[in-house]
């Protein structure tokens, strides 16, 4: 089975408490919108041309290209973060470059790190950056909690 190339993308994060880490987790998917989906982790890499949208209303079940950062914990008070970050090229016929980043800590600095991964990234490649995108999410544990960040891939 060849996927096409996809066309559009957003960016988006949830968080929650569950029952177990896994509930947790599907918790975090549902609050950031892509719960009832196949999730394809991907590596980072967003093509040329793809246009940002606000959100897709993905049909349950499908295949869903995704770069994401996850982090989950059951230690009550404990404070977990998960960002991604997407670099694009000054030059549109050039790939964009997803970075993702989880940690125990601040949503502050979760999204500053990651931001800081994109740039080196786009400079290991030698290409200028026209602009970064962000998102991260902090999660308060209650008894287990989970951060879920990404970029979602679509069209």
């Amino acid at each position: 089975m060849i996927i096409q190339t996809p066309t559009t993308y957003f960016i988006t994060a949830g968080s929650s408490e569950g029952f177990s880490e896994l509930n947790a987790f599907d918790g975090a998917l549902l609050d950031a919108g892509v719960g009832n989906v196949n999730l394809l982790k991907m590596s980072s890499i967003c093509p040329p041309h793809a246009s940002e949208v606000s959100s897709v209303d993905l049909p349950h079940g499908s295949l869903v290209p995704v770069a994401f950062a996850e982090i989950s914990s059951d230690r009550p008070g404990e404070i977990i973060s998960a960002g991604v970050a997407l670099a694009l090229p000054e030059d549109e016929d050039h790939a964009g470059l997803i970075m993702e980043y989880s940690a125990k800590g601040p949503r502050d600095q979760i999204e500053a790190q990651v931001r800081r991964m994109a740039e080196e990234g786009m400079k290991m490649r030698g290409k200028a950056i026209r602009e970064i995108k962000s998102i991260a999410v902090e999660h308060l544990v209650v008894k287990c909690g989970c951060a879920f960040a990404a970029v979602v891939l679509w069209g």
